[in-house]
């Protein structure tokens, strides 16, 4: 059977990772520099090479550097502010936070649709960049060069979730302390290419180099380049939350978001711009063995090989719980090493498509379309609506007694403003096709998005969600905001 969620009995400290119930002050246990150095070992991952590669494809060095700064600093701090800090305010679990915004069944919704998708989309990016990184290891090691798309690439790569199927049907306590040791190898693989690659050229160079497959306008090509920075910021929105109930207070839960998904994601950004740029190639296990020679190439090929199955074990343990929690007792009869094939097998239905990876950008281009409304939505409820107050009882209730039910325990007002906003992303940028209207040159997709998202829920939820008296938005005088 699975479980749901810690033993109550537990020390409060670990319990208070895994319970939906509220951290207490006294059972926080990040300060600032420690959550810096969670969000450091969080950004520093494989996905963040193969962003900056994707923007290597519209803009060479300085356009990139623009973008990728400018972009992860909005997306980030937007982020940050609307899932760290109510989750730090109150040490709520993110999607429990989620019931004042969408409703109880409206959260439940928000998981059933996202989670999968999520691990189909970010689970086969990462098995998919195993089976290359491993396939590229045996061409080194054999002299022969295979097809990035082939059968050697697809094996590979299911073997890859094979292997991480594996590991956490039997439970993720066995990883727990590999992963502690995969972020600072990646930061040092991170730094050393970039030592190696700052050290092979000059910066005259680097700035002479073309991008990738560019567009003849240099407008779309910085707002595409921009566009997928909005989308790297904008994609920690599901889990970030989750990590910030465990800080110490509202300030340490929102600044070393700064220090480190935005400036660790940004060094290791430039470096798979770098380059990508220099072997042209926007794909991290092709340029690794061009930059650093043979034995270091394959060594870090095996260690990105290793670090993704990590990944995707963790992601996968993660948002396997919210699914269960969303689930209920039906989802809680299913055997866990069944759940566990059950999540992975979207993603391997992917895998047999490798190519899929060379398309990374227009996957990012979906991460925009449907995080940056989340965001919004989000945002605009906690502090504009809520002015920062939350009733944490209300959000235990079960549907019909918590003042959080709204219809039947959905808000339709969220959801629509969801769609206003999807729908104008998808207007001005096609993820499909990556073709964009004329406005996106100077708008982006992802803040149009945002802006119209928030408008929308705004005012859905003043002049009908609050007239109607559902959600909770005008609490009676009497009752603390807090209970």
């Amino acid at each position: 059977m699975v479980k749901a969620a810690a033993d109550p009995k537990r020390d409060s400290s670990v319990a208070g990772e895994y319970t939906e119930l509220p951290v207490l002050p006294g059972e926080r246990i990040w300060g600032f520099w420690k959550f810096t150095s969670v969000n450091v070992g969080v950004a520093i991952a494989t996905w963040a090479f193969l962003t900056g590669g994707a923007i290597a494809l519209f803009a060479g060095v300085k356009t990139a550097i623009a973008a990728t700064v400018i972009g992860n600093l909005i997306g980030v701090a937007l982020v940050a502010l609307a899932t760290c800090l109510p989750s730090a305010k109150y040490g709520l679990e993110q999607y429990t936070a989620l019931r004042s915004v969408f409703g109880l069944n409206g959260v439940r919704i928000v998981i059933a649709v996202l989670i999968p998708l999520s691990l189909a989309g970010w689970n086969a990016v990462l098995a998919i960049m195993v089976g290359r990184a491993l396939t590229n290891v045996a061409g080194a090691a054999l002299g022969v060069e295979f097809d990035p798309s082939g059968p050697m690439v697809i094996v590979m790569s299911l073997l890859a979730l094979v292997a991480s199927w594996g590991i956490l049907a039997r439970g993720p306590m066995s990883i727990a302390w590999v992963s502690k040791l995969v972020a600072p190898v990646l930061a040092v693989i991170t730094v050393l290419m970039l030592v190696l690659l700052l050290g092979s050229h000059s910066w005259s160079e680097f700035t002479a180099a073309q991008p990738l497959d560019a567009y003849a306008d240099d407008r779309l090509n910085f707002a595409a380049a921009l566009e997928l920075s909005f989308a790297t910021g904008f994609s920690w929105w599901t889990m970030m939350g989750n990590l910030a109930r465990l800080t110490t207070n509202q300030r340490s839960a929102f600044w070393p978001n700064m220090l480190g998904l935005f400036a660790a994601t940004v060094v290791a950004g430039m470096v798979g711009t770098l380059a990508a740029l220099t072997v042209e190639s926007e794909d991290p296990t092709v340029w690794m063995i061009p930059i650093g020679g043979v034995a270091l190439g394959v060594l870090a090929l095996l260690f990105i090989a290793f670090a993704n199955i990590t990944s995707i074990v963790s992601q996968t343990y993660a948002e396997g719980l919210a699914l269960i929690r969303a689930g209920g007792s039906a989802v809680r009869r299913i055997p866990w090493p069944l759940f566990v094939a059950l999540m992975y097998l979207p993603a391997a239905l992917v895998a047999f498509r490798p190519g899929v990876l060379d398309q990374f950008f227009k996957f990012m281009a979906w991460i925009g379309l449907v995080m940056a409304p989340l965001t919004a939505v989000y945002l605009t409820d906690f502090f504009l609506l809520r002015r920062r107050k939350l009733r944490i009882r209300q959000l235990y209730e079960p549907d019909g007694a918590s003042c959080y039910t709204f219809w039947r325990g959905i808000n339709p007002a969220a959801f629509a403003a969801i769609a206003a906003g999807a729908a104008t992303y998808y207007l001005l940028l096609d993820p499909i096709t990556f073709e964009s209207a004329a406005a996106f040159r100077y708008l982006t997709a992802s803040m149009p998005s945002f802006v119209v998202t928030a408008v929308v829920h705004l005012a859905l939820t003043v002049l009908w969600v609050r007239r109607a008296g559902k959600g909770g938005y005008r609490p009676p005088e009497d009752v603390v905001s807090r209970v």
